[in-house]
């Protein structure tokens, strides 16, 4: 008898939108970090919480009861150059996981062997990537990000062949599902059409059910309304979350952006250390394409591609499908920047960001690139100028402003000082609005080498120091710290 938790509704659509697929089993596995509030969250069984049963389950040497191992196809801008047929070349999703009657999560193996859409490849995954991901979407989750999250972290003894021979590695990742834009491209474009309604119902009330329920969306076009609206104000306000903590994703193909708004494939990613507004560290992005500046630009050109595929399900009329589309697309600007500014305002210490304040944050953002300061320090230090408190922790060590910087400070107090909201109470949000301590590059860089060579005491030190990122640890002058010249990493690889 199958578990009554697993469900399988995206298989359910049939063989044109997944495929059966079997884990590898892993030669020797090993787990590598357990993440135990997210089992909590799930309601994970006991007895595949970090047992002999769930490594091997999770790595192929047995079968999970219940689940039904598939992967999935979609297509994709790829760098602005579509491919019309990607899909999960080293993912295999287990399947739907119920943890109540409302969350359901998909639950993925990445990393665990070839599927049929493997593309000639070998569905693996070295140790690199998979800790790169386990670290840094949960560093995201409790940033407060929405972010598919990673449930456990298995090395699997196994070599993976890239440029040179590498352990190999499992991650078992968690996410409201692995619909992606370009799953909608491949049955829009791909296809011409061919499955789209079917897929378009299906997304619209796995992700927005409660949305369709109150506008009485039950037509295949009113869902595909509901879908291209809400999805695209998810991605609005995403892309301003990154922005506000100096995140570069790296690599924002069509195929990397969920329709549930959450933030996936952490391969190149990295986050901004010293300030620079045109920052990129992903190196198969030789041109800058997905560099720090341009992230807005082309969350909104992937939404509008989006946009482009559903216009065969939004109204029989082209002309007022067209209509419909543009102005949803239209407002990808306005609920972007309603949704920085409002981040930007807290992190400032403003009652609301009033039109002036653009130049007060420019100016910021500015002096600190002239000067080379560190974005996430910068943001923290303002805060105990503010809480006027620097004395009682240790940014004064980890932090010298600039004279520009002190110069700028005026400013940023006379226009405090006309905060209409009360002065401690701004001061206390932006405590919770600039963390302490960010996922840095050097120390994700330390976890993956010494996990290449099965030791993953960092990387369990990371990963719960960066559950707590608001708040000041005895260890921060180790965490909070910016790199030295010699620490610092300028370059991130996919992995694949």
């Amino acid at each position: 008898m199958s578990n009554p938790q697993w469900q399988h509704s995206y298989q359910a659509l049939g063989s044109r939108y997944t495929g059966p697929a079997n884990p590898d089993p892993a030669s020797s596995p090993e787990w590598m970090g357990w993440n135990e509030a997210l089992a909590e969250q799930l309601k994970w069984p006991h007895n595949l919480r970090k047992t002999d049963d769930a490594l091997a389950a999770f790595t192929g040497q047995s079968t999970l009861e219940g689940t039904r191992p598939s992967a999935s196809v979609y297509a994709g801008h790829q760098f602005g150059q579509y491919n019309p047929q990607l899909g999960d070349g080293r993912a295999i999703l287990l399947g739907e996981w119920s943890a109540s009657p409302s969350e359901l999560y998909d639950i993925q193996l990445k990393g665990a062997g070839q599927t049929p859409y493997s593309r000639g490849g070998d569905g693996k995954s070295p140790v690199g990537p998979v800790v790169r991901e386990y670290l840094v979407s949960e560093a995201m989750h409790h940033l407060g990000v929405p972010t598919t999250r990673a449930l456990a972290a298995i090395a699997t003894g196994d070599r993976v062949f890239r440029s040179d021979v590498e352990p190999g590695a499992v991650m078992v990742r968690v996410a409201k599902s692995h619909l992606r834009f370009g799953s909608i491209q491949y049955f829009a474009m791909t296809r011409e059409g061919d499955g789209l309604e079917e897929l378009v119902d299906y997304a619209a009330e796995r992700h927005f059910a409660e949305v369709l329920s109150a506008k009485s969306a039950e037509s295949t076009a009113a869902k595909a309304e509901v879908l291209l609206e809400e999805t695209v104000k998810r991605i609005a306000s995403l892309v301003a979350h990154w922005q506000s903590l100096g995140f570069v994703h790296g690599v924002m193909n069509t195929d990397n952006m969920l329709l549930s708004g959450e933030t996936i494939d952490y391969g190149p990613c990295a986050f901004v250390d010293t300030f620079k507004a045109d920052a990129m560290f992903s190196a198969i992005d030789s041109q800058g394409r997905y560099r720090l500046s341009n992230q807005p630009g082309i969350a909104h050109w992937n939404t509008s591609v989006l946009a482009s595929c559903l216009l065969k399900v939004l109204n029989p009329s082209e002309d007022r499908a067209v209509a419909y589309a543009q102005s949803v697309i239209d407002e990808f600007p306005r609920w972007y920047s309603d949704a920085f500014k409002t981040r930007i305002a807290a992190k400032l210490g403003l009652d609301s960001f009033r039109p002036e304040d653009t130049e007060l944050h420019d100016g910021f953002l500015k002096t600190l690139e002239e000067d080379q300061l560190d974005l996430s320090l910068a943001y923290r230090w303002l805060t105990h100028q503010a809480l006027e408190d620097s004395g009682h922790t240790p940014i004064g060590d980890l932090f010298i402003p600039s004279d520009a910087l002190l110069d700028w400070r005026s400013a940023w107090e006379r226009r405090r000082a006309s905060n209409k909201a009360d002065s401690q109470a701004t001061a206390a949000s932006m405590s919770q609005a600039n963390p302490v301590v960010i996922p840095r590059n050097h120390h994700v860089a330390a976890a993956i080498a010494d996990a290449e060579v099965q030791d993953y005491e960092f990387l369990k030190a990371a990963f719960g120091r960066w559950k707590a990122p608001f708040e000041w640890q005895d260890s921060d002058r180790l965490w909070a710290a910016s790199p030295t010249p010699t620490e610092r990493v300028t370059r991130t690889f996919c992995g694949t």
